[in-house]
């Protein structure tokens, strides 16, 4: 069968994503062929267009939706024809009206969670999940930093925190954002644009500074994210929005109190089935109980998915961004 998808055949800005028709081979042993409904937005996208995290090309995009299983191939368990499903993980193609996609990456959609929801959800909760239960477990009592605190994924991780009995303390651009940002649960929001974030964290926590920083921005709030940290504190570095982090030398971390320093992805820690159920599933609770709630705030085509990709890496999102097939 024949359908549409977003391609790129060189790295490049949003002009290089393509509107195709691609044709769609049968599921083989372990897949599904998925009809998608709902496709996620997210920061990792435009690493993979631009060629900081290199794809063999030509190559879709995208790792995250959810859809209606059409087929089972092969070998398949657990799934049938018609259940409701998400994804956000590797292989990449997720922006494409239909897709074969391995079934053991798979999780059921629960009733109460909307396609909307699943697709703008799985790959930022799960980040989130990770982030603050298992990278560094947050328990109640300690002081987080949490940086772009309006964006997808701090929007999920601030409300999330504040559920676990953290003080949160989140970073946006602007009176709209920081006050996205203290609806989504943080104690106090700094405003990078007009304020200094070492000076501010110290000033909040009367100079002890904060216990764990994650950042998802990168180059320009690293410096300041270990300037943040109380000794032995643990700098959470998870994505690149401003682009890589430069080198630094190690012994920073010595001389500024024996700090920890992680560079994580989700892949790791979703690198079995019983992992990624375990997170789904943790996740799927909060959404369902009201603790964190999916904040879709921007919608495009899919076939606009280039305007998507200006308007995130130009700041001009906020909470959770959805393509539609």
């Amino acid at each position: 069968m024949r359908c549409h998808a977003v391609r790129i055949h060189e790295t490049g800005g949003p002009e290089t994503l393509g509107w195709e028709e691609v044709e769609i081979g049968d599921p083989g042993e372990g897949e599904v062929l998925l009809r998608q409904t709902a496709v996620g937005l997210n920061y990792i996208d435009t690493y993979h267009r631009s060629g900081l995290y290199a794809v063999p090309l030509p190559s879709g995009l995208g790792l995250e939706a959810a859809g209606v299983v059409e087929r089972v191939g092969p070998g398949v368990s657990g799934v049938s024809a018609g259940d409701r499903v998400a994804y956000a993980s590797a292989p990449i193609g997720a922006y494409a009206e239909y897709r074969v996609y391995p079934a053991s990456r798979l999780v059921a959609v629960p009733a109460g969670i909307t396609d909307e929801q699943a697709a703008g959800m799985m790959l930022r909760g799960m980040t989130a999940e990770y982030l603050i239960r298992r990278a560094f477990p947050v328990a109640r009592g300690h002081t987080v930093l949490v940086h772009a605190a309006a964006g997808g994924v701090g929007s999920f991780a601030c409300q999330w925190l504040k559920h676990l009995g953290a003080t949160v303390i989140g970073t946006a651009g602007g009176p709209e954002k920081t006050a996205l940002a203290t609806s989504y649960g943080c104690d106090h929001v700094i405003d990078y644009r007009s304020q200094d974030i070492a000076a501010s964290v110290h000033s909040l926590t009367d100079g002890a500074g904060v216990n764990v920083v994650y950042d998802g921005v990168g180059r320009d709030t690293f410096e300041a994210s270990l300037a943040c940290l109380a000794p032995r504190g643990m700098m959470v570095s998870f994505g690149n929005a401003s682009g890589p982090v430069p080198a630094f030398n190690l012994l920073q971390l010595a001389q500024k109190g024996s700090l920890f320093l992680t560079r994580p992805t989700l892949a790791h820690y979703l690198g079995t089935r019983q992992e990624l159920v375990e997170s789904a599933s943790a996740l799927f609770d909060v959404v369902l109980n009201g603790t964190v709630r999916v904040d879709v705030r921007q919608r495009y085509p899919l076939a606009s998915a280039a305007e998507a990709h200006r308007d995130l890496e130009g700041r001009r999102t906020t909470g959770t961004t959805i393509l539609m097939p």
